[in-house]
C-alpha cells in the first residue's frame, strides 16, 4: 500500500494543489486552509452556499496564492503580508482570531459571487482545538471542517464508482493524502498508520455533505454521489466516505511512501 495522491487546498473550500511531496506541520499539511472567505458577520463561507467557488483555480507563486475565476477572466494573488486587523470569525461552532487581507481579492470575489465577502488569514498565534470528544490532547486545526488531515482510499472510490451511473473524481472529496493498495473501506478498521517515518491517528470518519454533489467542471450542485452514498455508507456519524486523521509529529511524507497500518 502506498500514498498516490498529495493535497493541500490554501483557500478554504476553493480548488486543490497537487504536490508530490508535502510537509506536516502543526496545523496538518502546511498551508493548507489557513485562509477562508467570510460573509460580513465573519462567518465562513463554502461550496455549500456557493457551488460556483468550484470553479476558480488556485495556484502557488512563491510566498503568494493565486487566484483565478473561471475563463481565466480575472486573476488575484493572496498574500500574508496585506493582512492586518484580527477579527473573530466563525467557523462551523468555533470562534477564532483571524487576520483580516485588505487587497484586492475582497472586491473581485464579491462581485464574482453577488456578495460581500472578505479573505481572512490563520497565524500562527491562533489555537483551534480539535473536537475533543474524538481526540482529547492538545491539537491544533486551521480552517479544515473538523480536522487536520483526510485519508482517502482509492478502492473506495472505485466501489462507489461501480454503483454510479456517472463516475465521480476523487477530488469531490477534498482528501489531503489518497492511498492505493488496500480493498475497498478497508481503512474503516484502522487505529493508526504510518506513512514514511510519520504516525497518524484515524479519528472519526468524514460525514459528507452536499458538497460532494458539486461539479467543478459546471459549478453545479447535483444528486450524487450522496445519494448513492447515503444508501449503504450511513451511520451514526452521518453519511460517511474517508478518515479523519491526526497528526503525530512533524516531517515530509511523498509520492510512492509506503503506508503502514496499525488496528
Amino acid at each position: 500500500m502506498q500514498v498516490t495522491g498529495l493535497n493541500r487546498f490554501p483557500v478554504k473550500s476553493l480548488a486543490a494543489i497537487e504536490s508530490e511531496a508535502v510537509e506536516i506541520d502543526s496545523f496538518g499539511v502546511k498551508g493548507d486552509r489557513r485562509w477562508m472567505m467570510v460573509d460580513e458577520q465573519g462567518k465562513f463561507i463554502t461550496q455549500r452556499q456557493k457551488p460556483e467557488l468550484s470553479l476558480i483555480s488556485v495556484n502557488e507563486v512563491g510566498h503568494e496564492i493565486q487566484i483565478t475565476l473561471p475563463g481565466g477572466m480575472r486573476s488575484v494573488t493572496l498574500s500574508p503580508e496585506e493582512v492586518a486587523v484580527s477579527e473573530r470569525v466563525t467557523v462551523w461552532s468555533d470562534q477564532v482570531n483571524a487576520l483580516v487581507y485588505q487587497g484586492d481579492a475582497n472586491h473581485i470575489l464579491s462581485d464574482y459571487l453577488d456578495a460581500p465577502v472578505r479573505f481572512v488569514y490563520m497565524p500562527e498565534t491562533t489555537f483551534r482545538q480539535v473536537d475533543r470528544t474524538y481526540f482529547a490532547a492538545d491539537q491544533r486545526v486551521s480552517f479544515a471542517d473538523g480536522f487536520p488531515l483526510l485519508l482517502l482510499n482509492e478502492a473506495s472510490l472505485a466501489e462507489l464508482n461501480g454503483r454510479l451511473s456517472t463516475p465521480v473524481p476523487i477530488s469531490r472529496f477534498r482528501g489531503n493524502i489518497i492511498i492505493d493498495g488496500v480493498e475497498a473501506f478497508e481503512e474503516d478498521g484502522w487505529k493508526s498508520i504510518q506513512i514514511g517515518d510519520l504516525q497518524f491517528d484515524l479519528v472519526k470518519p468524514c460525514s459528507r455533505c452536499v458538497m460532494t454533489t458539486v461539479d467543478s467542471s459546471t459549478g453545479k450542485k447535483g444528486r450524487e454521489p450522496l445519494m448513492t452514498l447515503s444508501t449503504y455508507r450511513k451511520n451514526d456519524y452521518g453519511i460517511c466516505f474517508g478518515q479523519n486523521m491526526v497528526q503525530r509529529g512533524t516531517g515530509v511524507i511523498r509520492l510512492g511512501d509506503r503506508v503502514e497500518v496499525f488496528t
